[in-house]
């Protein structure tokens, strides 16, 4: 089996994926800027500065997101897992209010909750304009999953709780 969780930041999907994954005994995958950051020792603003200059970053990221997620029975959560996991079993993207998001990174993050959720709505714009230029994707059209799901409503782990039960009845529905 093979899970897609997308979502814009702070919607869950790291914290999602990563449950989903131990739920089902299945690899976690979630190689992100963070990443990339930490193996180039460079600060993650630095790193997310490098790829609004140069998409190549982003081609970068996202070609290793896809060997990663080759070999199968894994969960992979990032921004665009959904649209380039062509052959996930499962698509997930994720939602929550920009406020919301905002609160979830301030609290992972810290600094002012202002300076925060400005800073997401910055990060948010900027990703969906590199989106479509590279890709042609559109990450507010994420019609194409097959559970959309509001994070707001429950629990991260309520949360896995359905994704789970979703993959355990597609499975069962091909057995």
């Amino acid at each position: 089996m093979k899970i897609a969780i997308s979502g814009k930041s702070g919607c869950g999907n790291t914290t999602l994926s990563r449950l989903v994954a131990d739920k089902l005994g299945l690899e976690f995958i979630n190689y992100t800027f963070r990443n990339m950051a930490e193996e180039k020792g460079i600060k993650f603003e630095e790193m997310t500065a490098l790829a609004q200059k140069d998409d190549n970053y982003d081609v970068l990221l996202d070609e290793k997101q896809k060997e990663l997620a080759m070999k199968g029975n894994c969960v992979v959560g990032s921004r665009l897992a959904i649209w380039h996991i062509d052959d996930a079993d499962l698509k997930i993207f994720l939602t929550a209010p920009a406020e919301v998001r905002g609160k979830r990174i301030h609290k992972r993050e810290g600094g002012s909750l202002e300076e925060v959720i400005q800073k997401t709505a910055v990060r948010d714009k900027k990703d969906t304009e590199r989106f479509k230029r590279i890709y042609n994707i559109d990450n507010s059209n994420y019609s194409h999953a097959d559970l959309i799901i509001d994070t707001i409503s429950h629990s991260a782990e309520e949360l896995a709780d359905i994704i789970v039960a979703k993959a355990k009845s597609m499975l069962d529905s091909t057995a």
